[in-house]
Parts: C-alpha cells; sequence; structure tokens
C-alpha cells in the first residue's frame, strides 16, 4: 500500500499505519491493526487448544490400562496398538495441512475438525457406557480367555481412529493460524510471535467461535498451493519453457529449502520414540508400584502424566525470564539461543530422562525380587510411584526445548503459504516416531519373547526387562545426538525469515 502524504508531506495516514498488509476479516475486508490480532485474537485460539487437549490426553493417558483391561489384550500389544493410534494421530495433520493450504483455509478446517472431533468423542463414549456394547467380564491382561465383543471392538477403534483423523485438521491449522496473529512486518508484534510458541503449551469450539470478529485471515491469490506447482515441473515443455507459468525460480527454491530440513526431521525420530514412554510403559510401571496417597485412597497411575505439563508449565517462565536474558548476555541474540540449539538441548534431557527411568525400573525389579513378588503380578511392589516423578518431569522439561523448538523450526523456515504444512511435518516426526516405536515393541518381544521366555514386555512386569529397553533407547538418543548435531551445524538458517 502506497504511503499518503498529509499537508506538510511525508506524513503516513495513521488510518493506513492501522492496516495490516496480507491481511483481511473474517467479511473479507482490509483489517485494522487496533481491532484484530495480537494475543487478544491468540487468546481464543489458545483456549480451543486448551480443551482439544484436555480431550486427546484424556484418551492416550489411560489407553494402554484400557486395552490392557476391558479389551484383554497383552502389554506388548496394547503397547504397539497406542503407538500406532499415536502415529495416525501425528501423521494425518499432513492430508488437514493440505485441505487446509489448498482449499478450505485454517479458520474452515479447525471448525470442521472440530465438529468431527466431538462426534468421535460421543461414539467413543457410547462404546463405553452402553450396556449393549460393554465388554463381559474381563479383569486384567492376564486372563487370556477375555474377549469382549467383536461389536464393541470395532466401534472403539472406529471411534478412536476418528478421533485421529479428526485431529489431523485441528492440530497443524490451530497453531499456525494464532501464529498469524501476530505480523511479521511490525517488530513489536514480531517479538510476540516468538513467544507465543513459548506460552501456547501455558495456556473449547465455542471459545473459538467467539474471536471470529477479531481474527486475521492472509489474503489468498487464485492460484493453488505452490506445493502442488512444484509437483507439476514435470509439465513443462523439453525446452524448459515456462509458457504456462507453472513453477518459478522463487518456488523451486522454497521447495528445495523445505527439502531441506529432513536431515532435521529425521533426526528427531528417536526423540519421538522416548515421547512415547509415558502413555505406554511409565504408565504400567506405575500400576505395579504404591499408589497409595492414605489408606484406602490411591492415585491412578495415569495422573502422573500431569507431571510432563507440570514440569512443561513451571519451566517456561524460567525459561523466558531467566535462560533466554542470560544466554542474550553471552551470544548477543534476542532470543538468547538458536532454534537447534533449543532442539538439541531437549534431546539431552531426553537422554537423561530415560538413564533414570531405567535406574528406576531396576531399583523395582530389585524390590520386586527382595520381596518374594516375582510370581505375584497383581501384588503391589512396595515403592512408592513418585519415584517415577523425575522421569516425567524431564520429559516435560525436554519438551520447552524440543518439541517448541521444533515447533517453532518448521513454521519459521518454509514459506509463509506452507506454515500450516510446516507444523504438519513437525507432528509427523511424532508420527512416524510412534510407528516406530510400535515396530520396536513388535520386534524386541519376538527376539526375545516365545518358546516359553519371558520377555523384556511380559505381562508380568516382575518378570520383564523394561530397563533394558529403557537403555537401549538410551542410547539410540545419544546415537540421534550425535547425528542431530552434525547436520545443524551445517545448516543456514532463512534469514529473511527470522527477521
Amino acid at each position: 500500500m502506497a504511503a499518503v502524504s498529509g499537508p506538510g508531506g511525508g506524513a503516513r495516514s495513521p488510518l493506513l499505519d492501522d492496516v495490516v498488509n496480507g491481511a483481511v476479516d473474517h467479511r473479507g475486508q482490509p483489517v485494522r491493526r487496533s481491532s484484530s490480532g495480537g494475543w487478544t485474537s491468540a487468546g481464543f485460539i489458545i483456549g480451543v487448544e486448551v480443551a482439544e487437549r484436555f480431550a486427546y490426553y484424556g484418551i492416550s493417558s489411560n489407553l494402554i490400562n484400557y486395552l490392557t483391561g476391558p479389551l484383554g489384550q497383552s502389554v506388548a500389544t496394547a503397547a504397539e496398538n497406542v503407538s500406532a493410534w499415536e502415529g495416525m494421530a501425528s501423521l494425518s495433520p499432513l492430508l488437514g495441512a493440505f485441505i487446509a493450504d489448498s482449499f478450505l483455509g485454517r479458520y474452515r478446517t479447525i471448525v470442521i475438525a472440530s465438529v468431527v472431533y466431538i462426534a468421535a468423542l460421543g461414539l467413543l463414549t457410547l462404546s463405553a457406557v452402553l450396556p449393549s456394547l460393554r465388554p463381559s467380564d474381563c479383569q486384567t491382561a492376564e486372563n487370556n480367555s477375555c474377549s469382549p465383543p467383536l461389536h464393541q471392538v470395532v466401534l472403539f477403534f472406529f471411534s478412536l481412529y476418528l478421533v485421529a483423523i479428526a485431529q489431523g485438521g485441528h492440530k497443524p491449522c490451530v497453531q499456525a493460524f494464532g501464529a498469524d496473529q501476530f505480523d511479521g512486518q511490525n517488530p513489536q508484534e514480531c517479538k510476540a510471535k516468538s513467544s507465543f510458541f513459548n506460552w501456547w503449551y501455558f495456556s473449547a469450539l465455542g471459545l473459538f467461535l467467539l474471536g471470529t470478529k477479531t481474527y486475521r485471515f492472509s489474503i489468498k491469490g487464485g492460484e493453488r498451493s505452490p506445493f502442488l506447482r512444484f509437483l507439476n515441473k514435470a509439465l513443462l515443455a523439453p525446452d524448459g519453457s515456462e509458457d504456462g507459468k507453472i513453477c518459478t525460480f522463487s518456488e523451486v527454491e522454497e521447495a528445495k529449502a523445505v527439502l531441506g530440513l529432513s536431515p532435521i526431521w529425521a533426526t528427531g525420530l528417536v526423540y519421538a520414540v522416548v515421547f512415547q514412554q509415558p502413555i505406554t510403559f511409565f504408565n504400567k510401571q506405575g500400576v505395579t508400584m504404591d499408589r497409595s496417597i492414605r489408606p484406602g485412597l490411591n492415585i491412578p497411575s495415569a495422573s502422573l502424566q500431569s507431571f510432563i505439563g507440570i514440569g512443561t508449565v513451571l519451566f517456561i517462565p524460567i525459561y523466558e525470564r531467566v535462560l533466554v536474558p542470560l544466554a542474550r548476555a553471552f551470544t548477543g541474540r534476542p532470543v538468547g539461543i538458536t532454534m537447534l540449539q533449543r532442539i538439541g538441548i531437549g534431546m539431552f534431557l531426553s537422554i537423561t530422562s530415560m538413564v533414570v527411568a531405567a535406574l528406576v525400573e531396576s531399583e523395582r525389579l530389585k524390590t520386586a525380587r527382595e520381596c518374594g513378588l516375582i510370581d505375584k503380578p497383581n501384588a503391589t511392589v512396595p515403592m512408592s510411584v513418585w519415584w517415577l516423578i523425575p522421569q516425567y518431569v524431564l520429559i516435560g522439561v525436554s519438551d520447552v526445548f524440543t518439541m517448541v523448538g521444533l515447533q517453532e523450526f518448521f513454521y519459521d523456515q518454509v514459506p509463509s503459504e506452507w506454515r500450516s504444512i510446516g507444523l504438519s511435518l513437525y507432528l509427523s516426526i511424532f508420527g512416524v516416531g510412534s510407528f516406530l516405536s510400535s515396530f520396536l515393541v513388535s520386534a524386541i518381544e519376538k527376539a526375545t519373547g516365545g518358546g516359553g521366555r519371558e520377555g523384556w514386555f511380559a505381562n508380568n512386569l516382575n518378570k520383564a526387562h523394561l530397563d533394558y529397553f529403557y537403555w537401549l533407547l538410551a542410547g539410540m538418543s545419544a546415537l540421534e545426538l550425535i547425528a542431530f548435531i552434525y547436520f545443524a551445524n551445517s545448516y543456514v538458517y532463512n534469514r529473511a525469515r527470522q527477521s
């Protein structure tokens, strides 16, 4: 927009200064900075994310116990199913981001995905509460004859995967739409955008809709997503002419930049495997331990997963108020450390969490042996469940570094038209990592179990060796960190987007 001079010449109109370039409101009209965007709009979007996370983690944190309990699956099979579902939930955002960026836009995709989400949660509830759909007496995972009705299992898994699909439309768009509420060309809003990725973790469909009149909607041209245009490169004439304007030089360079993110993407996969452990084996460990708060009152083992969130929420202010200023004094960078340095620190913390988990599990097994509980899988091991808290908290603190760093990295280092896809690439790390975790558990179970042997993931955890598995993950994570450091040192940031 051209500058408008006042009577004295050279003075820009305050009204034009208040207009945000490249954005419109929900009616398609030019949007004013003073009445849209910023933390006001981001607050509504964070609100709907909080509600969605309550629903998602309410399912994921209890899923392995439901599979090994009412559905009667073995520990290994249940862990594989949890990881497969998590993988689907993390990979489906690739499709959701494509639909949002190419067809519907982020706002409409969020609304439609939320409606599907609500329907899926309703069906999931029906599969558990309707008498005609409840499984018959199914007491423990040790009861191999436990066989719930087929229709109950089908409805349960259909509802479960519908949740995963709905999240695919919700997850990549909500965060990108939230970051869109900050104008990267405005110095104050650009600084707030960096903090937005941190406070995203700190902070329902109705709340999101209330903010409609204040949102900024990015103006899109008539063309399809540049990602599609890049794929059409093969349609160029043999002489290399670009008569159809199918793909410009800048689009090719942007696509190459996105492909350049693949080493960072690949070196996050083992971290994603570690990320699966709190909702699978950490949870099952807790079931065997002393969970009493007072006589007659035990805490659910799944509730310990709240310490991941507690660790994250408590550490974010420390990171923002203490670590960033301290690092800034040494590096001279406004954000203290680079995005890749932040990711690497979190990977190191994830290694520490696996080492702690292995040591705690070794102590639990030792206690079970000393108390003669090896052949008593349902007995409570006289070791407090609070011993598991450090490994949960370390996972939470590592999230502040690695997960938030990955989010910002994949949002920041892709073209603006690809930002939903960028965030879905970040989520796909955890999708592929979940499938990798499922494959790893299956392979180890086949290698260590069978033939009358008790494998690493025996249903009787007092005979299992989860400690070996944690040591294996610690070693794999250490190798991953070495590879990450190698690729990070050679990575060249897109400085234009960083600024």
